[in-house]
């Protein structure tokens, strides 16, 4: 069962570009597309995203709709609300899923597949964070292998606050100075909360009349946060100028909106390690800009500074450290501080306040690195590991390679059925653990994971084997080796109008040998054998699906069930059936029903009941003023299906192929079933005639399913 609420978002429009919606701009001529772009401006967004005003007139906007003074922490978890939440069942426990990282407005560009476990975590942090319980004091840092999706849960945030502070609701104000004989307003670097300028004495009585307005708030209005040194010192001379009156001295603050974006470097800031020869801590808490010492005549007035460093531009937003644990340990300490105090210390200035979700990620070896480094307990005490895993489930882990193979974006080849699948069973196979139970094998335990029955198998049992790993997920082959070897089969067979499971096997074998992750020739054997288990299983799928192909016609599928039905009848009710041929009674025919029954394990012992069980099954639906159909039942389908086969597939004589002798009626029979699998399990002509050979090739060694 699904529960979910939905707070939906508009498509967004850019700050500079304010299109209303989106069209087909297929036109012949520049005047006629300049026309359509002029028709369609939202010039009221434009006027609503780019509004100034007085600072008078920003404590009108913050009485009307206090929210607008929230914290980083509060606006990024709102914004994840916002997308909406959907509620569901799993193990006998509601579970929360977030549409946010569907990645809905990209068409899920960036969708990340499964990971639940890592989204509820992070999710929580920031909702802790919001209500300041103690996370928004440190680091989140995205902990797990490489192509575990850390980056994208990163680049998906970035990206969330940047489209949030566009709307209304995620509205968000800045502060400048404007100087007499100035025409132009000076505007904070830190792009900081205008209500800094409300005196230490005075904030709480503020804060109280703000929260008596609107009791029903999220989050009661705090004001915290010093002016940063250059507004600070705008205010001093201000004030200086004034002869300490306050009133006059805000008379010249303008205020205005602030439209977070990573490439404008508003709010939202990256770092990412270099060689320590060309970086230094500058980067992130600013530098002297060495020209305009002349004009300041020294090197600490604030003027003369550039607070351009990505703790500084990130302020109001997120900063993201790619790969944190790789930087040098003088980086790592100016963490402590932003982290904890929620400020930095620029060069010549005093500590800086700062407003910001501080996120991090890092891999496996650079994490132990941490744990085992006694000189960065500070760091390890102030961070707060949420780990994000490979995918243990397989429906999840064909989705990732889907979204970027599939009809749409793989022109001029067809991907032959299960070609996907089992590249992303194996994948999962190398992350799985070795169950304990020796009456599992691991190919039985991730169909487990994936939601699929097992006898002797309950909920609480696949919730147990996941309790029972250790590091399961955190080990493994990544997406990204196996996005590379479909990629090669795609271009490694150019004649080739169909690409199918053996290709990328075959490819993912071959590059076992120069992996460059894979530290261990007992490991590189073990992926080895389970790309065995793999085909073995997908023998077995495409032996089904053959069968199927070939028990595929319904008539006499219908014809079968009829008989058999009739003869249950017969049976259950101590009466005789009338031959159709002849016209005369006689016994039930056993030899047929055993012959069906023993296709689905039915034990002489138990076939009775079975027959009862049908019969009771059929009354039932009659009852009800139901038709029975077979394929309602999917046991007597199934069984079905299988006599079926066994009766129709001399017939065809599929073994032919292999010998390529193959007369005109056979060839006939051979085409309806390529012709089935190409209708119902959606392979081409290539692909079908090649596991059609296959098949055949098993069955000419005897193999066939019994």
């Amino acid at each position: 069962m699904r529960r979910s609420t939905h707070l939906s978002f508009r498509r967004k429009e850019a700050a500079w570009l304010p299109w209303e919606k989106e069209g087909d701009f297929r036109m012949a001529k520049g005047s006629d597309i300049v026309a359509l772009l002029t028709e369609r401006q939202n010039l009221e967004q434009f006027r609503k995203k780019n509004w100034q005003g007085s600072f008078l007139e920003y404590l009108d906007l913050v009485a009307e709709n206090p929210s607008i003074v929230r914290n980083a922490f509060q606006r990024c978890y709102d914004m994840i609300l916002g997308y909406g939440v959907e509620q569901y069942e799993e193990s006998r426990e509601m579970r929360t899923h977030y549409r946010f990282f569907d990645d809905p407005l990209e068409g899920g560009r960036d969708a990340i597949f499964g990971l639940r476990d890592a989204q509820t975590s992070l999710v929580n942090a920031l909702k802790s964070a919001a209500n300041g319980y103690g996370i928004e004091k440190r680091v989140l840092l995205l902990h797990g292998p490489v192509g575990s999706s850390k980056s994208t849960m990163a680049r998906l945030l970035k990206r969330g606050v940047e489209r949030y502070s566009l709307q209304d609701e995620g509205a968000l104000y800045s502060l400048g100075w404007v100087l007499p004989g100035d025409d132009n307003v000076h505007w904070c670097p830190m792009n900081e909360e205008p209500l800094h300028l409300i005196p230490d004495a005075q904030r709480a009585e503020v804060a109280e009349r703000f929260n008596a307005d609107a009791p029903a708030l999220r989050y009661p209005v705090k004001i915290t946060g010093d002016l940063c040194p250059y507004c600070r010192f705008m205010y001093n001379e201000a004030l200086q100028q004034k002869g300490g009156d306050w009133g006059s001295v805000i008379k010249d603050i303008r205020v205005r909106r602030i439209l977070l974006s990573e490439q404008d470097r508003v709010g939202i800031g990256t770092f990412q390690p270099k060689d320590e020869k060309n970086q230094d801590s500058t980067e992130l808490t600013g530098d002297i800009n060495y020209r305009k010492i002349a004009e300041f005549g020294t090197d600490s007035d604030p003027r003369a500074f550039n607070f351009d460093g990505e703790f500084n531009v990130a302020n109001r937003g997120i900063v993201e450290f790619i790969e944190v644990l790789k930087l040098d340990v003088a980086f790592l300490y100016d963490l402590l501080g932003a982290s904890q105090e929620h400020k930095v210390k620029p060069k010549k200035f005093a500590q800086t306040d700062i407003d910001e979700v501080i996120l991090g990620h890092t891999n496996e070896p650079e994490y132990r690195r941490l744990q085992n480094n006694e000189f960065m307990e500070a760091l390890r005490d102030r961070t707060v590991k949420i780990d994000v895993p490979y995918v243990t489930r397989l429906t999840d882990e064909i989705k990732i390679y889907e979204k970027d193979y599939n009809s749409e974006r793989v022109k001029g080849k067809h991907i032959a059925p299960h070609t996907i699948e089992m590249a992303a069973m194996w994948a999962i196979l190398t992350r799985l653990e070795e169950p304990k139970n020796a009456n599992l094998t691991l190919m039985q335990k991730l169909k487990l994971y994936d939601g699929k029955s097992l006898p002797g198998f309950t909920e609480e049992n696949v919730k147990e084997l996941k309790s029972q790993t250790k590091r399961e997920g955190m080990l493994g082959i990544s997406p990204r080796y196996v996005q590379d070897k479909i990629s090669n089969a795609l271009v490694a067979h150019p004649d080739a109008t169909s690409i199918n499971p053996f290709m990328v096997m075959n490819q993912l074998e071959a590059g076992l040998k120069n992996h460059s992750l894979i530290t261990s020739e007992e490991q590189r054997d073990h992926y080895r054998e389970l790309l065995e288990v793999v085909k073995e299983e997908y023998e077995n799928i495409v032996k089904n699906e053959v069968q199927r192909a070939i028990a595929a016609d319904e008539e006499a599928m219908q014809r079968l069930c009829s008989n058999y039905i009739d003869n249950v009848k017969a049976y259950t009710q101590r009466e005789k059936v009338k031959n159709k041929f002849t016209g005369q009674y006689e016994e039930p025919d056993e030899r047929l029903m055993r012959s069906i029954e023993e296709k689905i394990d039915i034990p002489d012992s138990r076939k009775d009941d079975f027959r009862r069980e049908i019969m009771n099954y059929i009354g039932a639906l009659s009852i009800d003023g139901k038709r029975f159909d077979y394929k309602t039942n999917e046991r007597l389908y199934k069984a079905l299906q299988l006599k079926l086969f066994e009766d129709q597939k001399d017939s065809i004589k599929l073994t032919s192929l292999v010998s390529n002798v193959i007369d005109q009626d056979t060839q006939e029979k051979i085409d309806v079933v390529k012709g089935r699998l190409i209708r119902d399990y959606g392979y081409d002509d290539e692909s079908a005639t090649d596991v059609l050979n296959f098949v055949a090739s098993i069955f000419a060694r005897g193999d066939v399913k019994n």
